[in-house]
């Protein structure tokens, strides 16, 4: 599965998380830029993608995440 693939799947899940058809994430995107995603709304995107990807994140490999790159990097690592 290439980076893009994963980037647009990942795309989708923000967007049914966040109840918003028009939201554009890219590698730069943090939780500063969306007004709704707090500490709850990172757990449910976790999970999101855990089951989209059929893998099992572990807290210190999301623990330092800074951004949507960072978490991309990360799934691409898990998927591989």
């Amino acid at each position: 599965m290439t980076e893009q693939a994963i980037l647009e799947a990942v795309q989708e899940i923000f967007r049914d998380n966040f109840d918003d058809d028009t939201l554009e994430i890219t590698r730069a995107t943090c939780a500063d830029d969306i007004e709704d995603w707090d500490s709850l709304e990172q757990i449910n995107l976790l999970t999101a993608i855990e089951k989209k990807f059929n893998i099992k994140f572990k807290l210190a490999d999301v623990r330092n995440l800074k951004n949507v790159g960072d978490l991309l990097d990360l799934v691409v690592r898990m998927v591989g």
